[in-house]
């Protein structure tokens, strides 16, 4: 059956290697005209039966920048774009549900990208896989008092969530089974959904993909100045930001980006804001205590190599001086290169930089967070991907394992050049194996391959890499020094 009955209205879906695909579903009212910058408003009915068969525009959004790595896209944009993906196996039954939040920092990026197709994790893993467009850059997060308040991306994501409450029923999916699932913004997002009281019951399981924890929220004062920042540049006024051209807008924002850019620093001007959570400690340890506190299982990891995507994009040696500033911030000793440079022997000083700011930005904080939802009483998995073509210069870099996670085809990917076929489906079987079975309730084993559970003590982590298992702790070498 390719047709559902929703509480909006009925829909037209596409079969395809068993699976049934829903498309350019809305779960909120158009962001557009005087709602520009609102929160989500509730979808109109529509009479009759509405196609669902094809994809819809994406949120408006500069190119990405990690497009040298991961390939490009070129899709339609517009403010319309608060739409849901479904893929189900059928209609029937009870399910458990994934909710896929895709990464982009916040700027680009949709989950309706055939990238993050969900046949696979619907169909060989029996979940119903959802993927959510929310709204980004300023027009998902400008924080202008009186004008936007700089959260409606996440409370887009929250009224995602709520429709999936309402309806999956439909699509054969069980609203009490809903895994989140999101990489690097997504993981980040999911991290603050966990600690707003109106997600409480949403969702009962979450799967975190490169979150980057110190990348803390920003406060509502740092918001305002960037919004201010962004609409002086734009030589309107508070009201005016309504009405600007969406072309003027983005091009405002990657003026602020550009502004507010830091050495081997890859914040985005626009993000979620919280007060409580602004400092990367309190947004860790807020995180950790509301997974706990609902008893929400975690899965949470990071690739080896994340800043290859940003570091090995340009082959110049970065500035020797900056490179020193950038380790004695973050270490407190600029002589800790040598620590870096006796672990990776012979390595670039870029390649060493990326392994700096990959400890710190994102597998030192996965630790830390594992280590604070473990003993706020929460049950959690560490991993850590490893597996890399052998000759690309990325290594295993930032968004590599998204291939593996939908087992779709990235055919201009240059992080995957050279990848042997058979291997990568190989290992694209294995995580998906894991990730379905901890949607269904299960540790996220796969066959002949059991993942204990983290424990601070010992922070045993499973490794997706050539070689699957489980080893010690993967930072053990920082700790001891």
């Amino acid at each position: 059956m390719t047709i559902v009955h929703t509480r909006q209205g009925d829909l037209r879906g596409l079969a395809a290697n068993g699976v049934l695909n829903f498309r350019r579903i809305p779960y909120a009212a158009p962001p557009t005209g005087p709602l520009r910058f609102a929160p989500p408003q509730p979808p109109a009915a529509w009479p009759g039966l509405r196609d669902a068969t094809a994809h819809g525009p994406i949120a408006p959004q500069p190119p990405s920048r990690l497009r040298a790595a991961m390939g490009d896209f070129d899709r339609p944009q517009s403010e319309d774009c608060l739409t849901l993906t479904i893929a189900t196996p059928a209609t029937t039954g009870a399910r458990p549900v994934i909710v896929w939040l895709h990464g982009g920092a916040y700027f680009t990026g949709a989950g309706s990208l055939e990238w993050y197709d969900g046949a696979h994790l619907a169909r060989d893993g029996d979940t119903v896989f959802v993927a959510v467009n929310y709204r980004l850059g300023a027009l998902g997060f400008l924080h202008l008092p009186g004008v936007a308040d700089g959260n409606m991306a996440l409370l887009d994501i929250i009224a995602a969530l709520r429709w999936v409450q309402a309806n999956i029923a439909a699509f054969g999916g069980d609203p009490t089974r809903v895994t989140l699932m999101g990489q690097s913004a997504g993981a980040h997002a999911i991290m603050l959904l966990l600690t707003r009281p109106d997600t409480d019951g949403l969702f009962h399981r979450a799967i975190l993909q490169s979150p980057p924890p110190p990348m803390a929220p920003h406060s509502a004062e740092r918001a305002t100045e960037y919004a201010e920042f962004t609409m002086n540049l734009l030589g309107t006024t508070p009201e005016g930001m309504r009405t600007q051209p969406i072309p003027r807008l983005l091009d405002a924002q990657m003026q602020l980006a550009r502004a507010i850019a830091r050495f081997a620093d890859i914040a985005p001007p626009f993000m979620p804001v919280s007060d409580a959570c602004a400092d990367p400690a309190a947004f860790i340890a807020e995180a950790a205590a509301a997974a706990g506190a609902r008893r929400i299982p975690l899965v949470i990891g990071t690739t080896r190599d994340e800043m290859a995507a940003f570091f090995m994009i340009d082959p110049a040696e970065p500035d020797p001086k900056a490179v020193a500033a950038r380790f004695e911030q973050l270490t407190g000793d600029a002589a800790a290169i040598e620590l870096y440079r006796r672990r990776r022997p012979g390595g670039s000083v870029a390649q060493l930089l990326g392994d700096l700011v990959t400890d710190h930005l994102f597998l030192f904080p996965a630790i830390a967070l594992a280590d604070a939802a473990t003993q706020a009483g929460a049950e959690v998995w560490l991993y850590q991907f490893d597996w890399h073509p052998p000759a690309t210069r990325f290594a295993a870099c930032h968004c590599i394992d998204l291939p593996f996670t939908f087992a779709t085809a990235w055919p201009d990917a240059a992080m995957l050049a050279g990848a042997d076929p058979a291997q990568l489906a190989a290992l694209a079987a294995a995580l998906r194996a894991a990730w379905t079975s901890f949607a269904h309730g299960q540790p996220p084993d796969t066959a002949g391959l059991p993942w204990p559970a983290y424990r601070p003590d010992c922070r045993l982590t499973m490794v997706f890499g050539a070689i699957l298992g489980v080893v010690g702790d993967p930072a053990g070498w920082a700790w001891r020094q």
